[in-house]
């Protein structure tokens, strides 16, 4: 116990062991931030400080539970008496004792997402307004905007830049809503989450000599972690925990400004940027040495987070040795790139005994996790998504899977059931059952029931019209293409206008979703390479499904315990493992669309992708597309301008990453609209489109060369297979993974008289 403090470094030791007055840690990745924060109040108690008036804020109860443990094995049980918890979870503790201050009874219920979902949704019925315009999710969205920013129901209603935009929206009564949904909420005894925090800035402030003094005297040392995670709010509150004028503002902050990246949840980085001035006579500490990576990943990480203007400057460095270099992976299109980054794992399993738990693919965004684990399916590798459910198991891609499945095969009961009233439509559970009940009793599927089924003229409407659409669908499946016809049924079933009513990032993501799948039919359509063990199937709806039945079929492992991680790079965060993989790291992707002509937003970006990077111990891989499908069409990228502000030296076999494609290595660079430096596209185009004429699949021999609109010129190696389903080999010279089997019933090939 004695001997806790040898087990620092010298500037861990000097943030532990300065107890007095405001106390700043800047705590770079992988240099022991939980180690600090928990071995500073086991020092605070083994100084005198009694355990219960030391107050420690986190995130999630996960890092109080650990902290807790932590300092237990230091000093004892004593640390079960610290105040440590959540700022949702600490002010609902205070609040219970102190509602009454404030017009709340002290029993009072805690509303979680869906009873406020509810809540608005009467609201808007009573109002008689259009439910279409007032989707719940964004309501909620927007009065939690306003709660976190001390903005009341009076002070909204009053502010024109709040109901001019909500008029723009087709919202214009939004202020009344939230002016009456706080009025429900108080006259049922109940806060939102939001409201745990709003009140208790409002208890603090309203209460300066009652309920502040006493919290004030009560924690006489205030420790918070993630400090660059809090909003205005939380702030706000923390200020007036600490501003006494007996106390010496025994103020701890740890934090890392360098990866702040929580902005749409409120987070904002101007908090940790601030503290100084807030506390002049803040003592700073930086934790700058990095436990956790090799040299080339430190290094990478410093020059590119050194772009970024706002900053609390730092330089992180470790004595891991230089390690491996930085491995890239430039691919002609996604499918490409998930394909090499399977090639990639296994290799590394292999050859560095790497476990699949020791892996981590990281993406911009969840609906990137497609292509990724039909790869991983395809190699058998196990895998796990985090922060989200797997791609085919989200509620929107299902709902439009059913409805594929329901226009090939109108006798699928499970799809029908799923979409019979998705969108609403107005034909009840009662209905449903009813139909269910005489289909069973004959014998016969859900669908031809329907005909026979004797309902009111309403619903007997309601009924026809589902079932013309479904027919509809069906005619155009068998005249068109499975893109054309899976983007028809997507708009003309209402799912995407559905979708569309929600305009919160969560609603955002369902669109993405929605548009990734859409990307996959395009993909298996265009597709007619095969791999190993691949059936060839026909190039229509029907075999799309098939295609992906075996990935939507089989449900994940639950006992698996070795599995390769797939997440967001926001999810990602507080995360380590031996092998990171970035992928997509393109322009508009990494870093968003969103976000490039915004500097604010564009340095959280970066900020995204030095957490990114800094979660890998021994090797990073970072993997960019030169094109992919989206909105079914294919789109060329360009290198994410990231890519650029890492130095040459850090990456593996330089000279070939010059030849193909990231612009500052070597080419010549031209300005793009907005000033960005952009890279020329001359490596994408491997054939010219226009000059393109593809030829008779049966004339296609073993020794002839080709043209292939994607991968360019090659030699035809040998075909295998019947007339019916021959598969071609064929050598390209000018990409990575030269030799490639294509199916020659569904390729395009132009023969090359010349050769």
């Amino acid at each position: 116990m004695s001997n806790y403090l040898d087990e620092l470094n010298d500037i861990q030791r000097q943030a532990v062991t300065t107890l007095e007055g405001p106390v700043m840690v800047i705590a770079g990745p992988g240099s022991g931030k939980t180690r600090v924060l928990s071995y500073r109040i086991a020092h605070l108690i083994q100084s005198g400080v009694a355990p219960w008036q030391i107050l420690t804020l986190t995130f999630t109860n996960k890092a109080a539970r650990e902290m807790k443990e932590r300092i237990s094995t230091l000093i004892g049980s004593h640390a079960m008496r610290v105040w440590a918890g959540t700022f949702h979870s600490i002010f609902a503790r205070i609040l219970r004792s102190e509602a009454d201050k404030i017009g709340y009874p002290n029993d009072f219920s805690i509303y979680d997402s869906t009873d406020s979902k509810n809540l608005i949704k009467q609201i808007v019925k009573d109002l008689n307004l259009d439910k279409n315009n007032y989707n719940p999710n964004a309501v909620l969205s927007r009065i939690s905007q306003s709660k976190s920013n001390l903005v009341t129901p009076k002070v909204y209603a009053q502010t024109e830049a709040y109901t001019d935009y909500d008029k723009m929206s087709k919202r214009p009564m939004l202020h009344v809503i939230y002016q009456r949904y706080v009025n429900r909420c108080q006259k049922a005894g109940a806060m939102d989450f939001d409201d745990l925090l709003m009140l208790m800035y409002r208890l603090l402030a309203e209460n300066k000599d009652g309920v502040r003094a006493k919290y004030q005297q009560a924690f006489r040392y205030l420790l918070v972690d993630e400090f660059q995670d809090t909003n205005f709010l939380q702030y706000e509150i923390l200020k007036l925990l600490v501003n006494y004028e007996d106390s010496a503002n025994n103020f701890c902050i740890v934090g890392d400004d360098a990866q702040s990246i929580y902005s749409f949840r409120g987070a904002t980085i101007k908090n940790i940027l601030q503290f100084q001035k807030d506390y002049p006579t803040v003592q700073v500490f930086k934790l700058e040495q990095n436990y956790r990576s090799t040299h080339h990943i430190v290094e990478a990480a410093n020059e590119v987070i050194t772009k970024n203007k706002r900053q609390i400057p730092k330089k992180i460095w470790t004595e891991s040795g230089d390690g491996e270099r930085i491995r890239i992976i430039r691919a002609l299109n996604d499918t490409e790139e998930a394909r090499r980054v399977a090639d990639s794992i296994v290799e590394m399993k292999n050859r560095s005994h790497f476990a699949n738990i020791d892996i981590a693919i990281l993406y911009r965004t969840n609906a990137q996790s497609r292509i990724f684990e039909e790869f991983l399916r395809r190699y058998n590798l196990p895998y796990r998504v985090f922060g989200g459910l797997s791609f085919y198991q989200r509620k929107e891609v299902k709902d439009v899977l059913a409805y594929l499945r329901l226009t090939v095969n109108p006798n699928d009961d499970e799809a029908l059931k799923r979409v019979i009233n998705y969108p609403k439509r107005g034909i009840g559970a009662t209905t449903i059952s009813k139909i269910v009940a005489l289909a069973n009793d004959n014998d016969v599927s859900i669908w031809d029931a329907i005909p026979y089924f004797k309902a009111t003229k309403r619903t007997q409407s309601l009924l026809d019209n589902f079932v013309e659409k479904i027919k509809q669908f069906t005619i155009k499946s068998k005249k068109d293409t499975p893109y054309r016809t899976a983007e028809y049924i997507v708009k003309q079933s209402g799912v995407l206008s559905d979708l569309r009513k929600d305009n919160t990032i969560e609603g955002l993501s369902r669109i993405e979703n929605i548009e990734s799948l859409l990307s996959g039919v395009q993909l298996f359509e265009e597709n007619d390479e095969l791999m190993a063990g691949e059936e060839i199937v026909e190039k229509n709806l029907a075999g799309y499904l098939q295609n992906i039945a075996l990935i939507t079929d089989q449900d994940e492992d639950k006992e698996e315990k070795d599995y390769v991680s797939l997440m967001s790079v926001h999810a990602a965060k507080g995360l380590e493992y031996k092998s990171i993989f970035v992928v997509g790291m393109e322009e508009n992707l990494f870093p968003s669309y969103m976000s490039v002509s915004d500097p604010d937003q564009l340095e959280e970006e970066r900020r995204l992708f030095y957490v990114a990077i800094t979660r890998a111990e021994q090797i990073l891989t970072l993997t960019y597309a030169t094109s992919r499908y989206q909105y079914g069409q294919m789109r060329f990228n360009d290198p994410s301008r990231f890519l650029e502000e890492i130095g040459v030296q850090h990456f593996d076999k330089p000279m070939e990453i010059r030849s193909k494609g990231i612009s500052s290595f070597s080419e010549p660079k031209v300005l793009g609209k907005l000033g960005t430096l952009k890279p020329k596209k001359e490596y994408i185009a491997l054939v010219d489109p226009a000059s393109f004429k593809p030829s008779a699949p049966h004339l296609i021999k073993q020794g002839m060369y080709i043209l292939h609109k994607k991968f360019g010129k090659g030699h035809v190696e040998s075909i295998e297979g019947s007339d019916h389903n021959k598969v071609a080999t064929i050598h390209f010279a000018q990409i990575d993974n030269p030799s490639r089997k294509i199916m020659l019933k569904f390729a395009k090939l132009q023969i090359l008289d010349d050769e």
